[in-house]
């Protein structure tokens, strides 16, 4: 999405190949803010805080919180702790749990010296994955939105309700219900 014309996702891995730069929802609409998560507990506080919203974004935090502590320690009991931390910030959250259990399966047959580099990569694919997924609801809803349309007289409006946050802020980027939209 672009916000005063320059495209952000809702979170990223910043410049320097280890933070990540999330956008603090807890600000909007009245300041655009971007926080930057630099540990495993700072993520957990940016999904308990709700900086961050929406299932899809809610599950790439903790992918990311997860690649943070393993830049931390990369240890079984790290690797542990982390998974446990990041489920109680949101018990509920399906996607935070299925994030961390995506990640505990990825990294625990690994070596400790290998998990830093695949935890990020993870996590990055996470993101990606959540980008592309969203993307293809939004191609497959907009023939949906266009027969709806087609069945309309001309110029009457097609109204979509959308429940919960499914914007392009729930997600990485483009949103769930409104992806069609945009």
């Amino acid at each position: 999405m672009k916000v005063d014309g320059r495209h952000f996702r809702s979170i990223w891995l910043e410049p320097d190949g280890w933070s990540v730069g999330a956008i603090d929802q807890r600000r909007l609409p009245h300041e655009f803010i971007v926080a930057r998560l630099t540990t495993a507990d700072e993520a957990g506080e940016a999904i308990s805080s709700m900086l961050v919203r929406g299932a899809p974004l809610i599950g790439a935090t903790a992918a990311y919180g997860m690649a943070l502590a393993m830049r931390s320690d990369a240890s079984d009991a790290a690797l542990d702790h982390a998974g446990k931390m990041l489920a109680a910030t949101r018990p509920t959250a399906i996607n935070l749990r299925w994030a961390v259990d995506e990640m505990q399966r990825a990294l625990a047959p690994l070596a400790a010296s290998a998990r830093v580099d695949a935890a990020y990569a993870r996590a990055r694919a996470i993101a990606d994955e959540d980008v592309e997924i969203n993307r293809e609801i939004g191609r497959h809803g907009l023939g949906l939105i266009e027969a709806i349309a087609a069945s309309k007289k001309p110029g009457e409006p097609v109204n979509v309700l959308t429940h919960c946050n499914a914007g392009w802020l729930a997600t990485v980027d483009w949103g769930t219900a409104t992806s069609p939209i945009y």
